[in-house]
C-alpha cells in the first residue's frame, strides 16, 4: 500500500484527477490495546481468540459495514449515502460506544459509499480516538462528496493509502486479503469495476465483499481466485444489482448466506430480480436490511451467528412481502439463524446489539455468565444456579423495576432503587438470602435455568427489550 502524497491529494480537490502509481509506502496503523471481554468463573463455552463481529448496517440506499476483531480492533467498510451526511452510520458507532476506527476502507468513491466519510473523520479526530489508516482505491470522483471527504484527510492528516489487489489490512487476530483493484486497473478505470475487494478468514469461517464490482472485475475475480473466493457469508456486490452476484462468481464463493445491502423500495430497483433468482437457484438464505434491519454476523472461528432486528423470511424470492425496517430504527437484533458452530448470545453480548442504551445514559447490560448446573442437586443448591450481568457502559445503569426471566415464563424483577455502576457486576441467584449491591437473590423456590439451555431475557421498567441470550 502505498501513501498519497499531500500534494497529490491537494491535486485530486482542483483537477479531479485519478490517483494511481503514488509513491512513499507507510505502514498501515496497528490498532489499540484491547483486552477481550472479561469472563467469570462459569462461562459459556468460547472458541479461543474470542469472536469477530460483523455489523452490516442498515442505511437505506447505501452500504456500510464494521468489523470488529477479537482484540476489538475495528475496521468500517463505506460510511452511507452523501444525503445524512454520516448520521445513521455515526449514530449507529456511537450506540456501540466505537471510539476508534482503526481502518476505514473506501471500496471506491461513489457518493452513496463515501456520504459519511467527512463526517466520520471529523468526528473520531476532534471527539474520539481518531482514525488510523484509510484504505482507498485512488480513483477519485468529481462530487462534492470526493472533495468534502478529501479537504477532511488533508484537515486533520490521516493517513491515506493507495489499497490494491495483493495487500493485507493489518487486523489482529484475523486475516485480511486485498483482491481488487488489480493492476492495471480494468475498464479504463472506472470506478465500480476497481472496488476494493476484501476477504476476510477467521478459523474456519470467512466473509466476503466485492463493493460494486460489476461484470469485469467479478470475472477477473472468478479468473484468478476461483475456489479462493470461498466464503461462509458473501455481501452482495453493487446493493444487489443485477450486473452484480454473476452465477459464476456465486460458484465460485459458494456462500452459506448472503447480506444485501440497500433500501426497502429502492429508486433503483434494487435487489434485482435475476440477483434473487441466482440466490434462490443456490439454495442461499439472503438477509436483506431493507427488510431484516441491521444484521450482525457473529463467528467464533467455527460458526457464524446470524441477528437480525425483524425477524423475516430469507428466501430471496419472497423477500419483497416482507414488511420493512426503517433505517436508523435502534430495535436490538435477535439470532434468527446459524452456520455451524456458531457462539451463543451470551458470548457476544458486547460486540453485538445484546447490550443496548438505556435512558441511563451510556450504561449497556450485558450477560456474562451462566451456571445453571448448580454443583450437587440443584433444588437444594439454588444459591449456585445463577447469571452475572455486568454494565459494561460508561454511565451507572438505574435497574429498579427491570424484569430478567427465562423462555417459560418466571420472572425476577429488580427493586426500586437498585443500581449498577459502570463496569460493576451483578450476580441473580435462583435461590434466597439477603440482597446486596452485588448479589441478588430470585427466591424462586425452585431451579429456573434449564441445564440443557433456555433463553435469558431481560427488559427494562418500560417493558422495552433490553438483551435476549440464548444458551
Amino acid at each position: 500500500m502505498h501513501r498519497l502524497p499531500a500534494t497529490i491529494r491537494t491535486l485530486c480537490l482542483v483537477l479531479v484527477v485519478v490517483l494511481t502509481g503514488c509513491s512513499g509506502a507507510a505502514p498501515v496503523s496497528e490498532g489499540p490495546d484491547t483486552t477481550p471481554t472479561a469472563a467469570g468463573p462459569t462461562t459459556t463455552t468460547t472458541a479461543t481468540g474470542g469472536t469477530v463481529a460483523v455489523h452490516n448496517i442498515n442505511v437505506g440506499q447505501s452500504t456500510s459495514t464494521l468489523v470488529v476483531g477479537p482484540t476489538g480492533e475495528t475496521m468500517l467498510i463505506d460510511t452511507g449515502d452523501f444525503n445524512d451526511d454520516g448520521e445513521l452510520v455515526l449514530a449507529y458507532l456511537q450506540r456501540h460506544d466505537i471510539d476508534r476506527i482503526d481502518h476505514l476502507v473506501v471500496t471506491h468513491n461513489d457518493a452513496d459509499h463515501i456520504g459519511g466519510n467527512a463526517a466520520v473523520i471529523e468526528y473520531y479526530e476532534t471527539e474520539a480516538d481518531g482514525i488510523g489508516a484509510i484504505h482507498d482505491p485512488g480513483i477519485a470522483a468529481s462530487t462534492n462528496t470526493y472533495e468534502e471527504y478529501l479537504d477532511a484527510v488533508e484537515r486533520h492528516d490521516v493517513r491515506l493509502l493507495e489499497t490494491r489487489e495483493g495487500d493485507r489490512i493489518d487486523v489482529e487476530g484475523v486475516d485480511v486479503q486485498v483482491l481488487g483493484p488489480s493492476e492495471p486497473y480494468l475498464a479504463d478505470g472506472a470506478r465500480n469495476e476497481n472496488s476494493i475487494v476484501l476477504r476476510l478468514e477467521y478459523g474456519r469461517t470467512s466473509f466476503l465483499w466485492t463493493g460494486d464490482a460489476e461484470a469485469q472485475q467479478e470475472a477477473y475475480l472468478v479468473e484468478h481466485y476461483g475456489p479462493q473466493l470461498n466464503s461462509t457469508v458473501y455481501k452482495a456486490g453493487h446493493h444487489g444489482s443485477g450486473s452484480s452476484s454473476s452465477g459464476p462468481l456465486l460458484n465460485a464463493a459458494s456462500p452459506e448466506a448472503a447480506v444485501i445491502s440497500s433500501a426497502y423500495q429502492s429508486r433503483y430497483g434494487h435487489p434485482h430480480e435475476e440477483v434473487l433468482q441466482r440466490l434462490a437457484d443456490r439454495s442461499i438464505p439472503a438477509y436483506w436490511t431493507g427488510v431484516h434491519g441491521n444484521v450482525v454476523l457473529v463467528s467464533n472461528g467455527e460458526g457464524v451467528s446470524i441477528r437480525t432486528q425483524q425477524a423475516a423470511t430469507t428466501d430471496p424470492l419472497t423477500l419483497r412481502d416482507a414488511p420493512s425496517v426503517q433505517p436508523g430504527s435502534t430495535v436490538p437484533v435477535e439470532e434468527r439463524a446459524r452456520i455451524g458452530a456458531a457462539p451463543t448470545g451470551a458470548e457476544t453480548a458486547v460486540a453485538t446489539d445484546g447490550g443496548t442504551d438505556t435512558d441511563a445514559g451510556t450504561g449497556a447490560l450485558v450477560l456474562e455468565t451462566i451456571n445453571a448446573d448448580a454443583a450437587g442437586d440443584d433444588r437444594e443448591n439454588l444459591n449456585d444456579e445463577y447469571v452475572v450481568f455486568r454494565n459494561a457502559g460508561d454511565d451507572e445503569l438505574d435497574l429498579g423495576g427491570w424484569t430478567v426471566r427465562d423462555e417459560s415464563g418466571k420472572t425476577y424483577t429488580f427493586p426500586d432503587g437498585s443500581t449498577l455502576e459502570a463496569g460493576a457486576r451483578v450476580t441473580l441467584h435462583t435461590g434466597d438470602g439477603t440482597d446486596t449491591d452485588t448479589d441478588r437473590y430470585w427466591d424462586a423456590g425452585r431451579p429456573v435455568w434449564n441445564n440443557g439451555g433456555d433463553t435469558v431475557i431481560v427488559t427494562n421498567a418500560d417493558g422495552e427489550p433490553v438483551l435476549r441470550e440464548e444458551y
